[in-house]
């Protein structure tokens, strides 16, 4: 099939690796991997076991070589399984109030301990909780929350632009798009690193990107950590509904919406509040040896074989859930199955060309993503080559099911100079790159190739486009709310019978065709200047299109 659109003057990716790509196979892995029989890929379950042998098996066809030391497909990744049953209550002047999982609170201990005890002690409303010095902005000012409960509103302070009324004022927080001072875990960092004793999120669907249910799916079961992991963390993390919010707030005076107007001024000071909050909570410990699984082919060139392009897909998802009635499990089928149907696709489709390129390229698929991106994690501070040596990584978390785009839409544009060979790539297919329409969901923070990111490797994460070649303008944007709404991170996440996956084999062709062009030529992508993940001078001459 060619990539080539109707009406437009282009040349469709034409390279061996780009033909081979079969949208059928993506399909029939998505079909397998979603399936039942892996039980929702939970690490540490019997659908690990499955899910791994699976994705060896089919490394092995496609002509790989073990990506890890020993000959080995696999990297234990040392994580804790934390089941937390957490008994909760804020006490004031209008009495005691129970918190009631899951309607009112979704708590747990990052703490791997049987027995964690949050004694009463104040609780302070810190806006934002966000501490940005290149900003002038600070939540915490002076006030010393150690020991205390610390209530946190989500994202980032919406600071209105006096420029542009009704706008966000793009000089702070980068405008509307979400930064990591808007992301859960930096919020958890913080508080943690101030000595807080529990840290809580109040939950709103729009500021967060998801609705309330996805909290309770995601947190209210077992969490992972890793093992090692010497980050600070507060004894208690956890999110608070809205509702049970707007309770505490009108017990010391404010509404939800005064609230906000209070946090997005840059002169907030934390609210003591009158409540005191107190916690106990019980805990069912697990040690795992979780599995990320890594495939190389080896590149062609007896020099530069021993740099790498790194394409990743995450295989995990939330597992089961014996205590659900009707059906248990999560099969996670856009999540992320179809996405590792295309890294398992892109790996036959590079073994089939009958000459390697110059440089190797790495298929590698963590687990642990859903639970805060720990198989990446590890893999980055733990790489089985020098991570100096990765020339870029090309991640996927899910693929376009619903047809073929004239346009691809780039998550976190403007880091690096992979944003030209993109374009370039998409002038030659006659595609459109498009930047990412919801920046202020902080779909950059919430995938694997963040971790590379954060340790100097230019990364790129594409998403499906939004005009449809065969449906009106609107369509993607209304397939991607109706997903978010009814099927994100619950059982309903399954292969759909009208999926249409012409649009997810034109998108892995070219991912194909860039990783092929970073894989086979000797230049290395830079960071542009104004990147925070300007950390590490790369080799090499600024990247060239070709």
């Amino acid at each position: 099939m060619s990539t080539a659109l109707p009406g437009e003057s282009s040349t469709p990716l034409s390279r061996p690796v780009c033909r081979c790509v079969d949208g059928s196979r993506i399909l029939e892995h998505t079909r397998t991997l979603a399936s039942d029989e892996f039980e929702g890929r939970g690490p540490g379950s019997a659908g690990e076991e499955k899910t791994v042998r699976y994705l060896e098996a089919g490394f092995a066809r496609s002509g790989l070589k073990p990506g890890m030391p020993g000959d080995s497909w696999v990297q234990e990744v040392p994580i804790v399984g934390i089941t937390s049953t957490v008994g909760a209550a804020w006490s004031g002047p209008a009495g005691r109030r129970p918190l009631v999982f899951p309607q009112d609170l979704v708590a747990w201990s990052p703490v791997t301990d049987s027995r964690v005890a949050i004694p009463s002690g104040e609780m302070v409303f810190v806006g934002y909780g966000v501490t940005a010095p290149e900003y002038r902005w600070d939540d915490y000012k002076d006030v010393d929350v150690r020991g205390k409960t610390v209530v946190i509103l989500v994202n980032d302070p919406p600071v209105p632009d006096a420029k542009s009324p009704g706008g966000l004022d793009p000089r702070t927080f980068q405008g509307n798009a979400m930064t990591y001072y808007g992301r859960w875990t930096y919020k958890y960092e913080e508080a943690a690193r101030r000595g807080a004793a529990a840290a809580l999120l109040i939950h709103e669907t729009r500021a967060a990107a998801y609705p309330w249910f996805v909290v309770v799916n995601s947190w209210g079961r077992e969490r992972f950590e890793l093992a090692a992991d010497a980050d600070p963390k507060t004894p208690l993390a956890g999110w608070l509904s809205q509702e049970a919010a707007k309770e505490l707030l009108a017990l010391n005076g404010m509404t939800y919406e005064s609230a906000l107007a209070l946090a997005v001024q840059r002169t907030f000071r934390p609210v003591i509040l009158q409540q005191r909050f107190e916690a106990s909570v019980s805990q069912s410990i697990r040690r795992v040896q979780s599995r990320n699984v890594v495939g190389v082919l080896p590149g062609s060139d007896p020099v530069l074989r021993n740099q790498y392009v790194v394409y990743s897909a995450h295989w995990d998802h939330l597992g089961r859930d014996a205590k659900r009635e009707g059906d248990p499990i999560f099969n996670g089928a856009a999540d992320n199955a179809v996405g590792v149907a295309g890294l398992l696709e892109l790996a036959r489709s590079f073994g089939a060309v009958p000459k390697a390129p110059k440089r190797s390229v790495v298929f590698f698929a963590p687990t642990a993503e859903e639970q805060g991106l720990l198989g990446a994690r590890y893999f980055a501070r733990n790489p089985p080559f020098n991570l100096a040596s990765a020339v870029a990584n090309l991640n996927m978390d899910g693929l376009n099911t619903w047809g073929r785009t004239r346009d691809l839409r780039q998550v976190g544009a403007g880091h690096s100079t992979l944003d030209d060979v993109l374009r370039s790539v998409a002038r030659n297919a006659g595609r459109r790159l498009m930047p990412d329409p919801h920046p202020e969901r902080g779909m950059f923070f919430r995938s694997d190739h963040f971790e590379f990111m954060k340790l100097g490797v230019p990364a790129v994460y594409l998403k499906a486009g939004d005009e449809y070649l065969d449906h009106p303008a609107g369509y993607g944007e209304k397939r991607v709310t109706e997903y978010i709404e009814n099927d994100y991170h619950k059982v309903s996440d399954e292969v759909k019978p009208g999926w249409d996956l012409r649009g997810a084999e034109e998108d892995i062709r070219f991912l194909a065709e860039v990783g092929w062009r970073l894989a086979d030529g000797r230049d290395w992508p830079q960071w542009r200047s104004g990147s925070e993940f300007r950390t590490k001078t790369r080799r090499g001459a600024t990247m060239r299109n070709r």
